[in-house]
């Protein structure tokens, strides 16, 4: 059995949610899982000093064209929130918990919570808003508000996001196969090609 890609995205990432509609079809195609791992960009547009791409001066306004554009080419529905960006945190910590028990209960988990901020422009810092998601998934809500409460799960993404930078993540998505990262949604034709001819 082939190795699983790795996918690494932030909840609040426009080209991470694009992603999120692709990927699993791509892995398909060629005999493939997906290992989905929620991570924050915070830390990591700290560590570079960064931010988000609507804040850059001069970036701000094509990055918000190029989300648009990027999404319609891929035909996944798309509108800018009217709060963006906003917080992940609690999104990223209900996916590990949901993942611990049902990695395939999580990663729709994970489209929903995507749908719900860049296509219906609801608010994902809202726990009610994560908790219909999680609900929506199949989950065990109680169990999950219960874990949400505790000190090891905030431990837990904290952990995730070190070790992405550590091996060197630094934005979403973030894609690794058979050992080769890719950064962005535009590189996955390249992922594919590189999975369909073995590397170059």
């Amino acid at each position: 059995m082939p190795a699983p890609i790795g996918f690494w995205f932030d909840f609040t990432s426009p080209y991470g949610y694009v992603a999120s509609e692709l990927i699993d079809a791509l892995a398909a195609r060629h005999g493939r899982a997906v290992r989905w791992h929620p991570i924050l960009l915070g830390p990591i547009f700290k560590m570079v000093g960064t931010g988000p791409l609507t804040q850059i001066p001069l970036k701000g306004d094509y990055s918000k064209h190029d989300f648009a554009r990027t999404a319609r080419y891929h035909q996944v529905a798309f509108r800018l929130p009217e709060k963006f960006p906003v917080g992940s945190q609690v999104a990223a910590r209900a996916f590990y918990l949901i993942d611990d028990a049902d990695p395939a209960r999580a990663a729709d988990f994970a489209k929903r919570v995507f749908r719900a901020y860049f296509a219906e422009g609801r608010d994902i810092s809202d726990p009610a808003v994560v908790m219909e998601a999680a609900a929506a998934s199949g989950a065990d809500v109680p169990a999950l508000t219960q874990g949400l409460a505790g000190d090891a799960i905030k431990d837990r993404l904290k952990a995730e996001v070190e070790n992405a930078m550590k091996a060197g993540i630094f934005g979403s998505p973030w894609f690794v196969v058979d050992g080769e990262p890719f950064w962005g949604v535009d590189r996955l034709p390249m992922l594919e090609e590189w999975i369909s001819r073995g590397g170059w």
